[in-house]
């Protein structure tokens, strides 16, 4: 792939904006952790490989079990491992990233209202619908993970 453009170097208001979306979900009510879980799967869904292994370190570095952060592709099958309000996190994040499929659907969202309240269901949202964003930029314009000299290792 050839290099492609440095999206802060030539858009650097439109990178701004989106730091400003960065700031408003990092002062929202989700709990740091979870809102690295969501960045994650999101990632996942999109291919960005940038955006995995970047939020990965930091939910590691946060101290997040490095169980959670390996098993959050197959969170369905990881029994035991996510609680409930992680599962329906990673459900939102999967409908709202996979929009074309069907959306939020109407029980998903109702667990949200039940479970976070208005106010945090829409934080979650805006979380999700950022890390959307971010990971469309990264990818395409081929940002890739950097080669890392000392990997993560976590004690949990």
């Amino acid at each position: 792939m050839s290099k492609r453009i440095n999206f802060n170097d030539v858009q650097p208001g439109a990178y701004d904006a989106m730091d400003a979306l960065d700031k408003f979900v990092e002062e929202t009510s989700i709990d740091k952790v979870h809102r690295e879980l969501i960045k994650i799967r999101a990632s996942q869904i999109n291919g960005c490989a940038y955006c995995v292994d970047s939020h990965s370190h930091d939910a590691l570095e946060l101290g997040a079990p490095l169980q959670k952060v390996l098993l959050v592709g197959a969170w369905r099958e990881a029994k035991n491992i996510f609680s409930e309000e992680e599962k329906l996190l990673f459900r939102m994040t999967e409908e709202i990233t996979l929009i074309h499929q069907h959306g939020l659907s109407e029980e998903t969202y109702q667990k949200a209202i039940d479970a976070f309240g208005k106010e945090t269901t829409a934080q979650i949202i805006m979380a999700i619908v950022t890390i959307n964003a971010w990971n469309r930029i990264a990818v395409a314009t081929g940002l890739r993970p950097p080669h890392r000299k000392k990997s993560f290792v976590s004690a949990n």
